[in-house]
């Protein structure tokens, strides 16, 4: 006999997961910060370096068509621009940065209406099921 999980017992699984997946991406993130900010403090590469090496990653990823063009100049000095600001630990600039980006995420959200999706409880999907089985013979899915 097949075993039966619940829709919330599902959700409750797949989150934990994804929770254990952004620690360990935060932990991965910590790392490289501190690893790049000794190489940078020591001299070891400069900002120009920084900049070509964001031009140099975009060159490959349109290489590979993972890209369809080239950001422009402007944007590529702002992503080397924002890596030197966490390697500097600029913290005013950075904090800055953060909120004039989520002023634009949530104005780019205002403007955004998406339909809202309900879930029906599973009692609610039994008496759907037993509904549709009286009238129709048959058990049906609800998309």
């Amino acid at each position: 006999m097949p075993m039966q999980i619940g829709l919330d017992e599902l959700l409750s699984m797949l989150l934990a997961r994804v929770d254990g997946m952004a620690i360990d991406a935060e932990n991965q993130k910590s790392r490289f910060n501190i690893m790049f900010r000794i190489l940078y403090k020591k001299g070891v590469f400069s900002d120009q370096d920084v900049l070509d090496s964001v031009r140099e990653e975009h060159r490959i990823l349109k290489e590979l068509g993972m890209i369809e063009e080239l950001p422009s100049n402007e944007a590529l000095e702002n992503v080397a621009k924002g890596l030197l600001l966490w390697l500097k630990g600029d913290v005013a600039a950075i904090r800055k940065t953060m909120e004039e980006y989520e002023k634009r995420v949530s104005d780019a959200v205002a403007k955004q209406q998406k339909p809202k999706i309900d879930v029906a409880p599973a009692a609610v999907l039994g008496q759907l099921d037993r509904l549709g089985a009286q009238q129709q013979g048959g058990k049906k899915l609800i998309l």
